[in-house]
């Protein structure tokens, strides 16, 4: 008795979100057809698929936020909200024909590096299978985070996550707490204000909030966009040097910041009429030190009679209350997090690499990477966004357009030179991160007076790439073979 033999695909590729769909559709631009793309949910999107809270929307502007090579004249808005932006990644998979790759209900359990064999092998919850090439597009916002409170699993009333947010549960004449106020809070707060009885917002530190500017778009714009698609290019160039110039606070010197914050300090001035409700929304710390959000709305929702912003620190939560450390207690009927997003996802711990340490261990270890893309001791595996692959001033998808040109050129030319192994030099990696950490010693993000998830809990740089987003698309813009060690 025989048993079925192994199935075996040249490129597997995790996560069918942007990352997995642009990497997808480009490699099959590039002939290579035969791959297949992992999703453990029943629908591709990622992020924008699993984030459906109230108002939840894009904070960079729609067309920037949208891939280079499929603009869209239709967007409603000047910031895309998720089911617009969920259905825009929709259409392109479609008219790029890269759906019938996708394998849905497919989670990754396990994926090892065989060095014998010169492949991974794959466990998911579908069956397994082997890959010459492990391409990782795992999502970093689609994996809720929860704060270490005393208590917090005692909780008897209604109690959910943005990520997981319960759309059955009505909030109408409630006395709701929120944790956090991060991006998401921003967005969902002034949605859920109006219907509650009582909104206690709990707030460690106060975000900054620059004007946002979002508006409906005018069917002659569109029409006008439609026929010609250069004043798409235009508008997406004026946006992508607009939130570049945010860069200069970091980059170049802070004391860029002055502008940025004084339009902060005035739009807080401006909605917030209560003096000591302003100074508790007054943010201690240098803007892009941590993520500044764009909301024309929040600051007008916090200044209203149902609403109070509490800064005084949770001792514990009750079964229907929340006690403080100065003695005070709220009665609560809901309890909604708003505390952000795992750092590691849960896809990093099952990743194993030739020595048997997994990607997540040594993420904890220290950020590192070569380029965001590539990883030691991970040989025919890429990523996107991976450590020094984001930017904290411009748009995720300007920086995946990136390492998607650099890995599918990496496989291109491993194609061409008939390769069976790649794997970054420890040395070129080293260089990398040692590179990494001069530039960033300067930078807002460690100096800038808070703590924030572009930090470690050892204060180095958690992953950003501390220069220019052009700068990194030249860097990235082809293969750097002498970086890697290559077996033909």
């Amino acid at each position: 008795m025989t048993s079925d033999p192994i199935e075996h695909t040249p490129i597997a590729i995790v996560g069918a979100g942007l990352g997995g769909i642009g990497l997808a559709i480009k490699l099959r631009e590039a002939g290579f057809d035969d791959l297949v793309v992992l999703e453990r949910a029943d629908d591709l999107g990622g992020t924008w698929r699993a984030n459906t809270y109230p108002a939840c929307a894009c904070d960079v502007p729609s067309h920037l936020y949208s891939y280079s090579f499929a603009p869209n004249p239709e967007w409603s808005r000047t910031y895309g909200r998720q089911p617009e932006i969920l259905n825009y990644i929709r259409s392109v998979a479609i008219e790029h024909d890269v759906v019938r790759h996708i394998r849905f209900g497919a989670e990754l359990l396990d994926a090892r590096w065989d060095e014998q064999g010169s492949l991974w092998r794959i466990e998911t919850s579908r069956g397994t299978l082997t890959a010459d090439f492990l391409l990782s597009a795992t999502g970093l916002f689609a994996e809720a985070k929860y704060p270490r409170l005393p208590g917090i699993d005692s909780f008897a009333g209604t109690s959910f996550h943005s990520l997981h947010w319960n759309h059955d549960h009505d909030l109408s004449g409630e006395r709701v707490a929120v944790i956090g106020t991060g991006a998401s809070a921003v967005q969902f707060v002034p949605e859920i204000q109006p219907k509650v009885a009582q909104l206690l917002l709990f707030q460690r530190s106060a975000p900054w909030i620059v004007p946002r500017m979002d508006r409906s778009t005018l069917e002659l714009e569109r029409r006008l966009l439609r026929r010609i698609p250069l004043a798409q290019r235009a508008i997406r160039g004026g946006f992508y040097a607009a939130i570049e110039t945010f860069g200069l606070i970091s980059l170049v010197d802070q004391r860029f910041r002055h502008p940025y914050e004084a339009l902060g300090r005035l739009q807080l001035l401006r909605q917030v009429r209560d003096r000591e409700l302003r100074k508790k929304l007054t943010p201690d710390y240098v803007i892009g030190c941590k993520r500044a959000i764009f909301s024309d709305t929040y600051l007008p929702a916090l200044d209203q009679p149902n609403v109070d912003v509490v800064t005084q620190p949770i001792a514990e939560i009750r079964p229907h209350s929340i006690l403080l450390r100065d003695g005070s207690e709220h009665a609560v009927d809901t309890l909604i997090f708003g505390t952000g997003f795992t750092s590691i996802p849960t896809a990093y711990e099952r990743y194993v690499g030739r020595d048997g340490r997994t990607l997540a261990q040594l993420y904890r270890e220290r950020p590192q990477s070569y380029l965001g893309v590539a990883l030691s001791g991970f040989p025919n595996f890429f990523c996107t966004l991976g450590p020094f692959g984001a930017a904290g001033n411009q748009s995720a998808i300007y920086m995946i357009e990136s390492q998607i040109a650099y890995i599918v050129d990496a496989l291109r030319d491993a194609r061409s030179r008939g390769t069976r192994r790649i794997e970054v030099r420890p040395a070129a990696q080293a260089d990398f991160v040692a590179e990494m950490a001069r530039r960033s010693s300067s930078t807002v993000w460690l100096t800038g007076g808070c703590q924030s998830y572009y930090q470690t809990p050892d204060g180095l740089n958690a992953g950003l790439y501390p220069n220019w987003s052009f700068e990194y698309r030249q860097r990235t813009s082809r293969f750097d073979t002498a970086a890697y060690e290559v077996t033909r």
